[in-house]
């Protein structure tokens, strides 16, 4: 599994247009389970095109392009198998409120690969801008099994510490059998998600769930629970993603506040003992 991590690294940015719709939006609401109840006015200013407000996680999807875990392998340097490849983490910051329609211009390149001994992980930052200014910039950490060993810098190693104490709000979110096959459809057709074939190659004994899909339930969850929904307050969230999903099990997310702008989150499967599946999840928040 060939990665050239100094050919990855020079490589120059690569600078795309994107564009979206406000039925887009309206699409990557309802994959992350959205308009239920259908006519609950909480659940309706994320389906109705006349009420919508734009969930800050729809940066990671927007325009429909590959997901960050897809668009490093077409670096040059990165030469690797796609059933070999996990997403890791994401980081996301947004400049200001996204907009339920626009044209932007995203620049993507590689900023790190570190050598993990057994794996590599890639780190892709883009950066998306509009005609009025920065609107996002999104970090993907792309683990790569097997492609590691190189002797390069292991990179950072240590982990925020868990939250302490009782979590202000814990709610619990079913994810539904199809709903990876409805995320696919915001732009992410890896067959890890869909294939049953893929996924017990890739060493999962049947499809799982998009990390992205769990993250953006996540900050759905948040500003539903603790922002009044209020998306335009989030400005950031950081996650490692800690353990997968499968379609049909529910997700455990537990909600700690320990500051006016900020909210800790943890995330797990209830129906495996609440294994852990989101970790070390901050969320930024804007003040009023």
């Amino acid at each position: 599994m060939p990665l050239d991590a100094a050919r990855a690294l020079a490589a120059g940015p690569r600078t795309r247009e994107i564009s979206w719709t406000d039925r887009d939006v309206r699409l990557y609401h309802l994959a992350l389970g959205a308009g239920v109840p259908a006519t609950d006015p909480r659940e309706l200013r994320y389906t109705l095109e006349t009420r919508l407000h734009v969930l800050p996680g729809f940066a990671t999807v927007a325009g429909g392009r590959p997901p960050g875990v897809i668009d490093a392998l077409s670096v040059p340097g990165v030469d690797v198998d796609l059933a070999r490849v996990l997403h890791g983490g994401q980081a996301l910051t947004v400049h200001r409120p996204l907009p339920v329609a626009g044209t932007a211009t995203a620049t993507s390149r590689i900023t790190a690969v570190h050598d993990k001994g057994t794996a590599a992980v890639l780190v892709l930052r883009t950066d998306t801008a509009d005609a009025d200014g920065p609107l996002w910039t999104e970090e993907a950490r792309i683990f790569v099994r097997g492609a590691g060993g190189w002797g390069g810098d292991r990179g950072p190693s240590a982990r925020a510490e868990a939250p302490v104490g009782e979590p202000e709000r814990t709610v619990e979110r079913p994810v539904r059998e199809d709903q990876a096959l409805l995320y696919r459809l915001t732009g992410d057709a890896n067959p890890l998600h869909a294939d049953p074939d893929f996924a017990r190659a890739a060493g999962f004994d049947r499809p799982i769930l998009h990390g992205l899909c769990t993250y953006g339930m996540t900050l759905k969850a948040v500003v539903d629970t603790l922002l009044d929904g209020d998306a335009a307050r989030v400005r950031s969230c950081a996650a490692r993603f800690a353990g997968v999903v499968h379609p049909g099990e529910t997700l455990r997310i537990r909600m700690w506040r320990p500051g006016p702008d900020t909210v800790r989150v943890a995330v797990g499967a209830v129906e495996r003992g609440d294994a852990p599946v989101l970790a070390e999840t901050t969320v930024g928040l804007a003040r009023r």
